[in-house]
């Protein structure tokens, strides 16, 4: 299957100062919230100064985590690409479901798969030292807020830098219009300030 990577084009900083942020969403549905979520939240990092990619966890078919399997067969090349995909970004844009208060199976595994070890490789080579922002938006009141912290407990085990700033949209079956942009401007401007963050904390860094 050939991956549907999405480069946004790249404002007018030098390519040595300009952020790599990767955007995914925890969900392998077509017409998902959260894609729709942190596709916005892209488009603010990227009017901010980012080059920002965006990958479909559904192009990235995983099997359920296996050390057998591991053993046996070695990475599997989807595994590998989120992988070489995560450690050539310095960025993370995440938007959560949340099933059943937590984040969701694609999404853990993803993580999981992404976290093993390669030969000459150093430890967590693909989450040590990155900067995330997460988002989530659900049906239900809390907007995904439980499964946010779970996500955030995870990412910062496997140190990632997770900013404090996020958002959980609630209603989401309401909130968004047939373009995947936000019914509510001042929510869509939200939105986008979390990836616009996201960017001015990278340009600090670097």
């Amino acid at each position: 299957m050939q991956l549907n990577l999405q480069i946004l084009p790249i404002q007018s900083l030098t390519m040595a100062s300009t952020p790599k942020i990767l955007a995914f969403a925890g969900s392998t549905r077509i017409e998902s919230y959260n894609k729709k979520l942190v596709k916005i939240a892209a488009a603010g990092a990227q009017a901010a100064g980012a080059e920002v990619t965006y990958v479909d966890l559904r192009d990235l078919s995983l099997p359920l985590f296996d050390e057998d399997l591991e053993a046996q067969e070695g990475l599997p090349a989807n595994a590998r690409t989120l992988k070489d995909l995560l450690i050539s970004h310095q960025g993370l844009l995440i938007a959560s479901p949340e099933y059943n208060s937590s984040l969701t199976a694609v999404l853990k595994n993803a993580i999981d798969w992404a976290s093993r070890p390669s030969p000459n490789e150093a430890p967590l080579a693909a989450f040590a030292g990155k900067v995330a922002t997460i988002m989530s938006a659900s049906p239900g009141a809390l907007g995904g807020l439980r499964g946010l912290v779970h996500l955030r407990s995870i990412l910062g085990n496997i140190k990632v830098l997770v900013l404090p700033d996020q958002i959980a949209v609630s209603k989401a079956f309401e909130a968004f219009n047939p373009d995947g942009t936000f019914k509510d401007p001042k929510q869509q401007e939200s939105i986008e300030k979390l990836g616009e963050g996201l960017t001015k904390i990278l340009l600090k860094l670097n």
